[in-house]
């Protein structure tokens, strides 16, 4: 598997986690100056994933695809591979958002896998480490500094 994936550990009830993880992507999606909009989010397999990026220089970045899994509480999985209704697009990745029950709080993993070498490779130097990093970050703020609801 040609897989790049980030942790990090989070002060925060898993269904903290999971709730801003799902229901706050706007917030922590891109690394900022960069801000992201859902313009979609079917929550099933096969529902449509629609989000769309923008940079601070006017970059607007659509990102299309569609959920292969989506189990409430615990995971979310994308593909660009295909978009609604089934339309074969140019694959890149399969993104795979986890929360898992750790301690006191949760892990958070992220994870992008690609169908070749070459694509993981530039992914990675894409900035994967830095970019999905600094979102987990992000998250992990949200999460840790705002009590329990």
């Amino acid at each position: 598997m040609h897989e790049l994936s980030i942790s990090r550990f989070i002060a925060a009830s898993p269904a903290k986690v999971w709730d801003v993880m799902t229901n706050r992507q706007g917030e922590w999606w891109c690394p900022k100056p960069w801000r992201a909009e859902v313009v979609v989010q079917e929550r099933r397999a096969g529902g449509r994933a629609s989000l769309t990026m923008y940079g601070p220089d006017g970059e607007v970045v659509p990102n299309e695809g569609i959920y292969l899994a989506w189990d409430e509480g615990r995971r979310f999985v994308t593909t660009d591979a295909v978009t609604a209704d089934f339309v074969p697009a140019g694959p890149f990745m399969i993104g795979i958002w986890e929360v898992v029950p750790e301690g006191d709080g949760a892990r958070y993993v992220a994870s992008a896998r690609h169908w070749t070498q070459e694509a993981m490779e530039q992914h990675a130097a894409m900035g994967f480490v830095d970019g999905w990093g600094a979102c987990a970050d992000q998250l992990q703020a949200l999460c840790e500094n705002e009590s329990e609801s």
